[in-house]
């Protein structure tokens, strides 16, 4: 059988470094192509880092709605084939019906979470309801945010990978899951949070990425009452934010920070005159 690739490898380069170029080498992830079968069908391929796989599955079986609780995922295979992963996992009968019905194929690069879906009103889905009344005041979210890179074990070593975190008050940092793709990194945090059985509901989603739609479904999947990232929201993000009921907030550097959607989770004096 074999063996499940590393998901960091070293490789020769040539470096310029004041004004001269020599030889040398640089760690860098790894990036291979990962199937998701469920009952014997596969529903999608992507291109991700190969770590934490068994997190990644059931990650993204929840955020796609495929099942409720990682227990409905069943014992997950992971198959490693010289042309890629598999990521095996059989659903119970009456999952397995309903996915049956609403089957999709779908085959992107690099954590794509729309491509090869079946009409355009897939792409905007109605977003899960997010209801909870969780509130932190601005130094907590600093905090939670600035502890972010400590878990980034991947990243420390290539400077190429996106990250997805679990903030939770009193507790600190829950859980950190790295990929190539953003998309990619979520899903392994959501499968890791439902593993241990950590309730999204009650901490903060952090991210290292920009802010897309997907990236809100998922959040909102799960539960996340505020979802942070270090760069700015699409438009759409914003407005799926708003009717799901997530605080989103973006452009998170050091200090400062812009909050896009249901400010009242933030307790702080607000101020009408910051450009």
């Amino acid at each position: 059988m074999t063996e499940t690739p590393f998901p960091t490898v070293r490789v020769e380069c040539l470096a310029r470094r004041h004004d001269m170029t020599a030889r040398s080498s640089r760690v860098i992830p790894e990036e291979t192509p990962v199937a998701f079968t469920f009952g014997g069908s596969t529903h999608a391929v992507m291109m991700a880092t190969p770590s934490d796989l068994k997190d990644f599955a059931v990650g993204f079986a929840l955020t796609e709605g495929l099942i409720d609780t990682a227990q409905e995922a069943g014992e997950i295979e992971v198959i490693a084939t010289e042309a890629g992963i598999e990521l095996r996992a059989w659903l119970p009968q009456d999952r397995q019906e309903a996915y049956a019905q609403r089957r999709r194929s779908m085959a992107g690069p690099t954590g794509c979470g729309l491509c090869g879906i079946e009409s355009l009103e897939a792409a905007t889905r109605e977003p899960t309801k997010v209801n909870h009344s969780l509130n932190l005041d601005a130094e907590s979210l600093i905090e939670a945010m600035e502890s972010l890179p400590a878990g980034q074990t991947i990243n420390h070593q290539t400077r190429a990978v996106h990250a997805a975190g679990f903030w939770r008050p009193n507790s600190g940092m829950m859980a950190v899951r790295e990929d190539v793709g953003r998309h990619n990194a979520l899903d392994k945090l959501a499968g890791a949070l439902a593993r241990q059985g950590v309730n999204a509901s009650q901490g903060v989603v952090l991210m290292t990425s920009r802010v897309s739609v997907e990236l809100v479904q998922k959040a909102a999947r799960i539960g996340a009452p505020i979802l942070a990232a270090v760069s700015a929201p699409t438009a759409l993000a914003v407005r799926i934010a708003e009717d799901c009921g997530i605080t989103l907030i973006a452009v998170m550097r050091g200090r400062e920070f812009e909050i896009f959607t249901h400010p009242e989770r933030i307790i702080e004096q607000v101020s009408t005159n910051v450009a």
